[in-house]
């Protein structure tokens, strides 16, 4: 079991409850309910649930989380949450919603690490999952290193194809969508439907490289190096996620 990972929230749990705009802290996954699959590979998932007009305060200051120790890196991936990095090398995906919100969102039972008495809201809700896409170059870039890192993670506690799906389709698709920013494009016909289509001609220069990004469940890592140097050789990285996903390519 990772103790550092339930140290932290602990610790998170304390401070929060001690504000008067919050109303509950709930993690979530493998620190959530499903504690018996926590290990080190593991990261953090919570919801913060505060009062109604509190939620910019929470989401345009991260004081909360760098009080309890400090971030290397924090990347806003929705409008209600963001995915970070401590300095310790704890990894973390959050959203902070008012109560309000929390019964028109999809999410698994999770465990409160406080609640307080009129909080309302339960720990269990039952809504279909709507992903957030965008095609922004800094959101796709984050979500690249992101997509790296959660797989790394998976790929050593044993997930090869929940790695496989992270690092060789979630995050090389990430990268095909900022290709335009690092290559002239060929006057080829996209598919706005399916980005793998057609990308060889779109992007001749790539497509001697792709074989590099995609070597398969049984040379993840290798795939992983080289989406990460080509990330970095091209694009501002968070210096910190680049030490974390390396630290994992070294194991």
């Amino acid at each position: 079991m990772n103790d550092r990972l339930l140290r932290r929230l602990s610790d998170m749990g304390l401070y929060l409850a001690d504000l008067e705009d919050t109303l509950g802290l709930l993690g979530l996954g493998s620190v959530g309910v499903e504690l018996d699959r926590l290990d080190q590979y593991s990261d953090l998932d919570f919801f913060l649930i505060v009062k109604k007009g509190s939620k910019s305060k929470y989401l345009d200051s991260l004081f909360w989380l760098s009080d309890v120790c400090p971030l290397a890196y924090a990347f806003r991936n929705t409008v209600d949450g963001y995915k970070i990095l401590f300095a310790d090398g704890i990894y973390g995906e959050f959203a902070v919603f008012e109560e309000e919100e929390m019964y028109n969102i999809s999410y698994s039972e999770g465990r409160w690490i406080f609640k307080k008495p009129q909080c309302e809201v339960s720990n269990v809700q039952s809504k279909p999952f709507e992903p957030v896409y965008s095609d922004d170059i800094d959101y796709a870039i984050n979500e690249l290193i992101t997509n790296l890192l959660v797989g790394l993670q998976r790929y050593h506690r044993g997930e090869k194809l929940a790695a496989q799906r992270l690092i060789e389709v979630h995050a090389l698709n990430r990268l095909l969508r900022v290709l335009p920013s690092v290559y002239v494009e060929e006057h080829v016909h996209a598919d706005k439907y399916n980005i793998e289509r057609r990308i060889e001609f779109r992007f001749p220069a790539i497509a001697k490289k792709l074989p590099l990004f995609v070597q398969g469940i049984e040379n993840l890592l290798a795939s992983a190096t080289h989406l990460l140097d080509f990330t970095v050789a091209h694009f501002a990285v968070n210096e910190a996620m680049v030490t974390e996903i390396r630290k994992y390519l070294l194991m």
